[in-house]
């Protein structure tokens, strides 16, 4: 008896705003950019990329790109598209200032 393995789809798991959320606080904790950039890109496949793109004024095949891996997208589109995806970024002060 073969095994068949099958493609993992993070996308898949992002039903829920809490999921969405854990998913995107753990891995921005883990503080790659990239791999944030690349997680905003999951959570827009699982929202509907055609409608995040149109509610970022942003077409379809860009937002592809800059969510895709290697990219560098401007901080502006990140913001638009996590307004989009209806998250919001906050921070707060870890108190391990050195300045």
């Amino acid at each position: 008896m073969s095994n068949k393995l099958i493609p993992f789809d993070v996308a898949s798991f992002l039903e829920t705003d809490e999921a969405i959320g854990e998913y995107l606080t753990q891995v921005l904790s883990d503080g790659d950019s990239e791999e944030f950039v690349r997680a905003i890109g999951y959570v827009a496949k699982a929202r509907g990329m055609s409608n995040v793109a149109q509610a970022t004024g942003l077409g379809r095949a860009s937002l592809y790109k800059a969510l895709s891996p290697g990219a560098k997208p401007r901080f502006d589109t990140v913001v638009k598209v996590m307004h989009a995806l209806g998250v919001e970024l906050r921070a707060s002060a870890t108190g391990r200032g050195s300045v």
